[in-house]
């Protein structure tokens, strides 16, 4: 959410961060709708204003014994104006906020221009890949060989974009999130917590969900949402509150399932489980200062990096750029992981500041001491996608036997377990 005062005070540079993100100046509409909006809060102030001296006038000529009709039926027409901008002034106050609602963030200055993924940014590369002695094979087909990994079984349960995994598959996925879980809680400061996978609309509403993105998400019949992130819940957790300084940052983490509709990804990547309705994800949530996020966004895309170097796999950071970066980011650094079987990098992690802008909107501030409240700035990433992970891990440790080699720091979670095979 946008903080209309600062729109009033530069309306040209607001139009310049949109024009960023290749959205048309929409200044002078926020602007004429705000006029509007004071004007009838100004005319509400004078008509009572009115009212109250028209009352008193009323009451001076009953006193007198004069005829009051004249007076009474000029303060009618006052009580019927009064009564429509009663009205109108929550329908302007709603349809500003609903329009506010649907601008994205304005971008950090440090984000490259750019249409798309295409112009991202390597900020770093770790890891080599590995050189393969065989063609190696992508994790469906590993999965499906070693009778771990169902995609007709979850078809028939579910539709498309669900597996079923069984056995030892099954395992290490549980063991790569308790595997992160343990990580970042122990090493990284983060507070483990367990959110509702269920939430209402003002929740949804406070990271930028709705109602920009409803198709995205998956609805129940009685008006909730599955959650797509553990980031909705987490972040929400501050809406409303008022957090004394000294208790910030606040980290937090949750493994949850996450829930996504997909929509518009129609033809893409529909073999495997790399885009899924449902998956795993261990989230890292921050609520800061605004002196404190920008160090915060580095410390949390380093607990990210940790656990892949922690797996041994190979991965790079992208910074991406404007035409790139999410609706309600002003800045985010994407982790990508190399996946031999399609020879390339994916994304396996999403980490982002977003300023104040969900603060805005969910109303959630900090205060110094006795000062005056502020906005916090609230950060969110991927720490990380655990499904993507167990792609990565079984591509990257498959051998031409078709069996995977177990990392070594994930055997403890899997009773010793080093190889699984047929």
């Amino acid at each position: 959410m946008h903080d209309i005062k600062l729109i009033r005070e530069n309306a040209e540079g607001f139009d310049a961060g949109l024009a960023r993100r290749g959205i048309a100046p929409l200044s002078r509409e926020i602007l004429e709708l705000d006029e509007q909006r004071r004007a009838a809060l100004a005319r509400q102030q004078e008509l009572q204003a009115e009212r109250n001296a028209v009352s008193k006038k009323i009451g001076e000529a009953k006193r007198a014994k004069a005829d009051s009709t004249e007076l009474e039926a000029q303060g009618m027409r006052i009580r019927e104006e009064i009564a429509k901008l009663d009205a109108e002034g929550p329908r302007l106050d709603a349809l500003l906020r609903d329009t506010l609602g649907k601008i994205p963030n304005l971008l950090d200055a440090a984000v490259p221009e750019g249409k798309d993924e295409a112009d991202n940014k390597v900020e770093k590369t770790w890891g080599a890949p590995r050189n393969f002695a065989f063609t190696p094979k992508e994790h469906h087909e590993l999965g499906e060989a070693l009778g771990m990994m169902d995609f007709a079984g979850a078809a028939k349960l579910a539709g498309a974009r669900f597996t079923v995994l069984k056995d030892k598959l099954a395992r290490l996925e549980r063991a790569l999130g308790q595997f992160m879980l343990d990580m970042h809680t122990s090493e990284h400061g983060y507070a483990e917590t367990v959110v509702p996978l269920l939430v209402n609309d003002a929740t949804m509403y406070g990271t930028g969900q709705l109602p920009k993105f409803a198709e995205d998400l998956f609805a129940t019949t009685d008006g909730r949402w599955l959650i797509p992130t553990a980031e909705v819940p987490l972040t929400n957790l501050v809406a409303g509150d008022i957090t004394p300084a000294a208790q910030l940052p606040l980290r937090m983490t949750a493994l949850s399932y996450c829930f996504r509709s997909e929509a518009g990804s129609a033809g893409r990547d529909v073999r495997g489980m790399l885009r899924q309705h449902q998956f795993t994800k261990v989230e890292l949530v921050s609520i800061t200062t605004p002196e404190q996020s920008t160090e915060e966004h580095e410390r949390m895309t380093r607990a990210a990096e940790a656990v892949l170097e922690r797996l041994e796999l190979p991965y790079r950071r992208m910074l991406l750029c404007a035409g790139d970066t999410g609706f309600s980011a002003a800045k985010t650094y994407d982790l990508e992981v190399w996946v031999p079987g399609q020879g390339k990098y994916r994304e396996i992690s999403s980490c982002s500041n977003t300023l104040a802008f969900q603060a805005r909107r969910m109303n959630a501030r900090f205060r110094v001491g006795d000062g005056r409240p502020d906005f916090v700035h609230t950060l969110n990433g991927s720490g990380t996608a655990v499904g993507r992970a167990l792609i990565a891990v079984m591509e990257n440790y498959q051998n031409e036997d078709g069996s995977i080699t177990v990392p070594s720091v994930l055997r403890p979670y899997m009773g010793g377990l080093e190889s699984i095979a047929a």
